[in-house]
């Protein structure tokens, strides 16, 4: 599941109906259309996060490649709990997205959906997701699928979007959550190393989050979103981005007693590299100069793959863990 990415979506209108997609004048739409209207509703694009997490957690939950019939079957269950969340987000948010040029193609600002479809659409995606996990995987899986749902829309949504700029500090927890279950997927139970990995995504989603805001800034301030870029200064924004790296790269090496050289160097190197660009962004900002916040939003993007299939790929091969040095 996407992360807050599930409310604001990637760099540009990524969660966008097709040119097509609207609601044509005086013509009946087709399967296709309607389709597709529906499927953005779910936003699939920002549920990529679900696969470069919840993979690489069920490799390393069990130190070896995992069923590929309970990867699916976990893939299937879990995307659908994200689209449930996406979908009923969309129907919350409808009159946000009506004033925000990044949001504003969005199904229900377009009316290619009806509103009471849309919601009744979230509600059904939501069950079924619990049905996939209960039947196909397990219990837990299935009761962290709903508990996601239902954070996401109550906390976050509903709760900490439009009143405080740590909204997604806090809120991007509903994000963390496919690591457990995918963790829980393979073992039924879940263990320390499933909370580093959901403190990775958390301390993750602030930079990620808030650059995407640097750029679109007056969209949020039009929509009366108090993300953190609104209500402070952009030398203040960018230190953050800058704090909050720094806690995420060091969190990854959390990880280092159960995996082996190779995650260990992949980490340490990516971690050099995004902390490299994350000082550029705030040097920038302190020396008054033009910025491009975006390029770092897409470099987060890259750098949680390296970081989430570098686990996959070191606990694939079974190479002898570093563990604890004492």
């Amino acid at each position: 599941m996407s992360l807050v990415n599930a409310a604001h979506g990637r760099s540009e209108d990524t969660s966008a109906v097709p040119p097509d997609g609207g609601r044509p004048s005086g013509a009946r739409r087709s399967f296709r259309q309607v389709a597709g209207a529906y499927a953005a509703l779910a936003k699939p694009r920002v549920i990529e996060l679900l696969l470069v997490t919840t993979i690489p957690a069920m490799f390393l939950a069990g130190r070896e490649v995992p069923n590929p019939w309970l990867v699916v079957a976990t893939l299937i269950g879990g995307t659908m709990a994200a689209g449930s969340a996406n979908a009923l987000n969309c129907v919350i948010d409808s009159d946000i997205d009506k004033v925000m040029n990044r949001t504003k193609r969005r199904p229900l600002v377009k009316d290619a959906v009806p509103r009471r479809n849309a919601l009744i659409f979230g509600l059904v995606l939501g069950i079924a997701s619990f049905a996939v996990l209960f039947f196909t995987v397990n219990l837990l899986a299935a009761v962290l699928a709903i508990a996601t749902i239902l954070f996401y829309i109550f906390v976050y949504t509903l709760g900490l979007k439009r009143r405080t700029s740590q909204n997604v500090v806090w809120g991007g927890a509903a994000g963390c959550m496919p690591v457990l279950i995918g963790w829980v997927a393979v073992t039924g139970t879940v263990q320390w190393p499933a909370f580093v990995m959901f403190g990775v995504i958390f301390f993750w989603t602030p930079p990620h989050t808030w650059a995407l805001g640097m750029k679109y800034r007056d969209d949020y301030e039009r929509a009366g979103v108090p993300m953190l870029p609104v209500v402070a200064t952009a030398e203040h924004v960018a230190r953050q981005i800058v704090i909050y790296s720094w806690v995420m790269v060091a969190w990854t090496l959390l990880l280092l007693p159960v995996t082996s050289w190779l995650y260990a160097t992949f980490a340490i190197l990516a971690g050099g590299w995004f902390l490299f660009y994350a000082h550029r962004l705030q040097a920038a900002v302190h020396r008054g100069e033009e910025t491009k916040p975006m390029a770092l939003f897409h470099r987060s993007n890259t750098y949680l793959m390296i970081v989430f299939v570098a686990l996959a790929v070191d606990s694939a091969i079974g190479l002898p863990v570093l563990g604890l040095p004492f």
